[in-house]
């Protein structure tokens, strides 16, 4: 029986020798990697905090103890090793357990995360309650070296340095940005005055020394100097003491002995505190560790090779927009491009490469990303910001305030728009069409598949103010790729005339919309099929005319139906008074849960069967 057979709580884990805990980090490696290849998942994160996250559970007492992980895709081990082991090979399945903390999954998941730089804002909080309520209890927020850099961790940092409650930061380093381990002097120092007899010794010896007669407070600063040279030797300690906080590391992040040794002498010490963990992302999977960014989130693959299951021979809509990108920057040197620490998921890389100097990677920075979008307008560029939807909801004030409000001439590429799957509730792209059609200025469009999305490109960097381009994940349909051609703003097409009903859909919803015609078709039903391509402004003369003589409309998108592209629609037909039936299909005011893409479509009614019932009632 292996070591995680027998862990039904993190109390299990203290009942293991050093060399149990050695073999119980192998089993859990083993086990993502084994879950990751048949289902997908974020590998690299996952297999750099083994060591880690068994240390934790090993020091402090979950769920007494609240362990906050920012992002949440490096939360396997501890889904693992806090009674989810039976359930881990329904990881991101339907009905299956989370790839992100959930705190309606376990009382171990301190707080649900899936966005960045959001842990230590969220512990700062429950350490306060802690106070407030005088309960005794740890709070750990575990943090990487990207998320980090997010002014979020910052204004969260600041803050808790001002506070000065207890509180413990752990900064899991893996190599992907801050400084690399100092070296064994930094790690003896760290060992030093982490000890619980330090902080005694210290205070003795720092009373004694004030006493001296004439020297003894200027001394006194001194010995705090040195100490404060001795935890600062690097310049994250320095950054870090300046907040307020008492900085410790770096500490091997594989070192299972010295990270249970450095926990358990920082647990009992007051104030806010940091630890600085190194880790290799990746680590115990060479392919993970020589490729860090491509390992990061994965598609189902083979173990013995790395090759992707799931590949497909069609072009994925991320590079079908980065090629048109290189295609139309080659003709204008006033196209530069930003990702938020995405350049490979938003197909960045490709463009950087052609193009490095035009090419800005700001990292876990979304609201600088677009307001520095903003002040290269300003001068007469033609910023493109590739952005996931659901991580440019950060950045909505900049949106308005610094984009729409001086109407400059920034493109917006959102990947990931739509259902994206088996990463959650959190990481859909459900809410950009409410949340920019509603702001003065902005455009917004989707093509119907990855040809189109190149002529939507062209016709956003052309069009004079801010533009928005929404795109799902994925492959495209295979199709030939044309060079991109400016569409005229805000016109729809008619793809399929038709008598009895219109189906107008937006973005690759498409698909499903021809479908649903030829069902209709079987039971005598004649569909007329609209491409909208525009969401805002859309095309009323189109969209009122095909009414006009269907006097049935179902509109289709894969967006949330409350402030959406349909209700818009509506609107439309109300204001001008046409007597017509009207159905939206369309993503609910819900929080959608983790599952297929397939499976998700045809819980909401995103399928072609849906499609034409919908019509069918009307």
């Amino acid at each position: 029986m292996s070591h995680l057979d027998q862990i039904s709580n993190p109390a299990d884990i203290r009942k293991l020798s050093k060399r149990q805990l050695k073999e119980l980090a192998s089993e859990i490696r083993d086990t993502i990697i084994q879950t990751v290849a048949k289902q997908g998942g974020h590998l690299g994160p996952n297999l750099g905090v083994v060591e880690l996250s068994i240390a934790l559970h090993y020091v402090f007492d979950s769920p007494k103890d609240k362990l906050v992980w920012d992002v949440g895709h490096q939360s396997y081990p501890h889904k693992l090793l806090t009674g989810r082991f039976q359930r881990f090979h329904t990881l991101r399945q339907k009905g299956g357990i989370s790839g992100y903390p959930n705190i309606e999954e376990s009382e171990h998941d301190a707080f649900g995360t899936s966005h960045a730089s959001t842990s230590i804002s969220a512990a700062l909080g429950m350490a306060i309650a802690r106070d407030l309520k005088k309960e005794s209890s740890h709070v750990v927020a575990i943090i990487g070296d990207g998320a980090i850099s997010g002014g979020m961790s910052f204004e969260a940092l600041n803050h808790a340095g001002h506070l000065q409650t207890n509180l413990i930061v752990i900064l899991n380093d893996n190599e992907m940005s801050i400084a690399p381990p100092v070296g064994a002097l930094s790690t003896y120092l760290s060992t030093l005055v982490t000890h619980p007899n330090y902080a005694k010794v210290r205070q003795k010896v720092k009373d004694t020394i004030r006493k001296l007669p004439a020297i003894g407070i200027a001394a006194s600063k001194k010995l705090g100097e040195l100490e404060d040279t001795m935890r600062s030797l690097s310049k994250e300690g320095m950054y870090f003491k300046a907040l307020g906080f008492k900085y410790f590391g770096p500490v091997d992040g594989h070192d299972l002995g010295g990270l249970i040794k450095a926990l358990r002498n920082i647990k009992h010490i007051k104030g806010p505190i940091l630890l600085h963990v190194a880790t290799k992302k990746g680590k115990g999977f060479p392919q993970a560790e020589q490729d860090k960014e491509k390992w990061h989130g994965v598609s189902p693959f083979d173990v013995n090779n790395g090759l992707d299951l799931n590949k497909s021979g069609a072009i994925s809509y991320s590079s079908a927009f980065a090629n048109a990108l290189v295609s139309l920057a080659k003709k204008d040197q006033r196209i530069v491009a930003i990702t938020a620490a995405m350049p490979k998921g938003t197909g960045l890389d490709i463009f950087a490469k052609a193009f490095p100097e035009r090419c800005f990677d700001v990292a876990i920075a979304e609201q600088h990303a677009v307001t520095f979008a903003a002040g290269l307008a300003r001068r007469d560029m033609k910023p493109v910001c590739a952005i996931y939807s659901t991580f440019l909801q950060r950045a909505f004030d900049q949106i308005v305030h610094d984009v729409c409000a001086q109407n400059l001439d920034v493109t917006f590429c959102l990947d990931r728009a739509g259902i994206v799957g088996e990463d959650g509730k959190l990481q859909h792209g459900a809410y950009d069409i409410a949340y920019l059609s509603c702001v003065p200025n902005m455009v917004v469009m989707a093509p119907k598949d990855e040809n189109e999305l190149g002529h939507l490109l062209k016709t956003a960097i052309d069009h004079k103010g801010p533009a928005a381009i929404r795109y799902p994940r994925g492959s495209g349909l295979g199709l030939k790729i044309e060079e991109p051609k400016k569409i005229p703003l805000g016109k729809g097409e008619i793809t399929r005339k038709g008598n009895d009903v219109t189906l107008l859909s937006l973005g690759t919803c498409y698909k499903e919309a021809m479908q649903a015609a030829e069902l209709l078709k079987k039971e005598g039903i004649s569909a007329e099929v609209i491409n909208a391509r525009f969401a805002k402004p859309i095309d009323e003369a189109l969209i009122l005319k095909s009414v006009k003589k269907t006097k049935k409309l179902v509109t289709i998108e894969e967006g949330v139906l409350r402030g959406g592209f349909g209700e818009a629609v509506e609107s439309l037909i109300l204001e001008n008074q046409i007597p017509a039936k009207v159905a939206r299909v369309g993503l609910p005011d819900l929080f959608i849960e983790h599952g297929t893409p397939k499976e998700l479509k045809q819980l909401v009614g995103l399928t072609p069967e849906n499609i034409a019932n919908v019509a069918k009632s009307l």
